[in-house]
């Protein structure tokens, strides 16, 4: 009866909550769905599995009221097809009334299918966001009467480039709830939902448990891009008397070549794990870094790998692996009595938060945050029309200074006008003749 009493759901919906096992709502479902069914705007942050996915769902089914139309009154976007498909398995596990449509958007080869789906009528359509912007531009997606736009993985969204569609389509909805589902907050999600989102109220649900491992002391810092880490890296490297023996994990050769010139620019000695090319300094083992003068190794991550991490006193993961189980077996100490004392360093923009939820959630420990240098030299964010210039004064540039094969065009080359494809089809047609 928790369902019932607490939330205000519908007693069908009650039923089939039970028939699937759910007991009880989880925290996420208690904070939000009063909420959600009083018509706010809703952002809620929460880890994997503390169910974000039910909670909408369970909204999106106890606003049908009567009997549907078949246009759409819902549109739950999220990042790719598969999550597309588990969206509507869960709202087929959940939905008693058999007479709701529901329309899943998806890259495919042609659209003319889904298109179909729609004029046929659809109650619910759940969408990536690219394929939704795109059939809506082609007059197949009706949002007039969309009441409920929930947005789902909403930082996965971000980290793939999916700002524009999702603006867009929020834009053109003339008036309705939004719902922001997201593992982490920050300043690139904030700023592709705030101009659409009225007054939101915030819900974060950590569900952190009992710390499950003895860990080396760990520091994170939040970081705009790219550059700046680069910058911060340099500036620690410049005290040599404190960091005086780091392992530098990467995610790619690219960046571990960049690092490396960068350092050695600077005159940090700096070393690679297995070199690829013969001119870079580097290392087979930790065991000869360790013997050697050098301070800084850098380590390309391979979840394979084993390394001998002890006696280390500096980690600095520059990128975390994609496994959060590569960074926790850096982190676990080899025994309660290890006396080594190691600081793990983590750099991370904000994209890569929702890696630093995971890490926090499996191990039940909260990495607190550093506080950054005064001095650090914090990048510009690069945006597309700084982009667009810099090509731009490249174009003009090569104008400008034309090679030594340039010479004025023919007379009968110099035309400033194109031909019709009429008249350039009959001049081809001449030429053979």
């Amino acid at each position: 009866m928790a369902w019932l009493d607490k939330l205000k759901l519908k007693k069908g919906l009650v039923q089939s909550l039970n028939e699937a096992g759910f007991v009880a709502p989880k925290e996420i479902q208690q904070k939000t769905l009063a909420r959600i069914n009083g018509g706010q705007d809703l952002i809620a942050v929460g880890p994997k599995g503390c169910g974000k996915t039910t909670t909408y769902i369970l909204a999106t089914l106890n606003k049908f009221n009567y009997t549907p139309d078949g246009v759409p009154k819902v549109l739950i976007l999220v990042p790719d097809k598969e999550k597309v498909e588990k969206v509507i398995a869960k709202i087929g596990q959940l939905n008693k009334n058999k007479t709701l449509s529901i329309v899943p958007l998806f890259a495919a080869p042609g659209m003319e299918a889904q298109m179909n789906a729609l004029a046929d009528g659809a109650d619910i359509v759940v969408a990536t966001p690219d394929r939704a912007r795109a059939i809506y531009l082609k007059l197949g997606l009706d949002v007039n009467k969309i009441e409920l736009l929930v947005i789902d993985d909403a930082e996965l969204m971000v980290k793939q480039g999916l700002q524009l569609p999702v603006t867009e389509l929020a834009d053109s909805i003339p008036k309705c709830q939004h719902l922001v589902f997201t593992e982490v907050l920050h300043e690139r999600l904030n700023k592709m939902i705030t101009p659409f989102m009225r007054q939101p109220a915030t819900v974060e649900v950590e569900e952190i448990g009992e710390p499950q491992y003895d860990m080396h002391s760990q520091l994170l810092y939040l970081l705009p891009n790219f550059g700046t880490k680069v910058n911060l890296l340099n500036l620690f490297m410049q005290d040599e008397d404190l960091f005086t023996k780091v392992v530098l994990f990467v995610n790619t050769r690219p960046t571990a070549e960049k690092l490396y010139k960068s350092l050695r620019d600077r005159r940090c000695t700096a070393a690679l794990l297995n070199p690829w090319f013969f001119e870079m300094d580097g290392f087979t083992s930790l065991h000869e870094f360790k013997n050697a003068a050098t301070r800084v190794l850098i380590v390309v991550n391979d979840g394979e790998q084993e390394l001998d991490l002890k006696e280390i006193p500096f980690l600095i993961h520059f990128e975390l692996p994609t496994e959060k189980e590569t960074y926790i077996g850096r982190m676990i100490k080899d025994s309660p009595d290890d006396e080594n004392e190691t600081m793990a360093i983590t750099f991370a923009t904000d994209i890569e938060l929702s890696l630093v939820k995971k890490v926090e959630q499996a191990t039940g420990q909260k990495i607190p945050f550093g506080e950054l240098p005064e001095n650090l030299i914090v990048e510009k964010e690069r945006t597309l029309a700084d982009v667009a210039e810099k090509k731009a004064a490249k174009a003009k540039a090569d104008d400008d200074a034309p090679g030594a094969a340039f010479h004025e065009k023919k007379a009968s080359n110099a035309k400033t006008y194109n031909y019709r494809a009429g008249v350039k089809a009959k001049m081809n047609k001449d030429k053979k003749h």
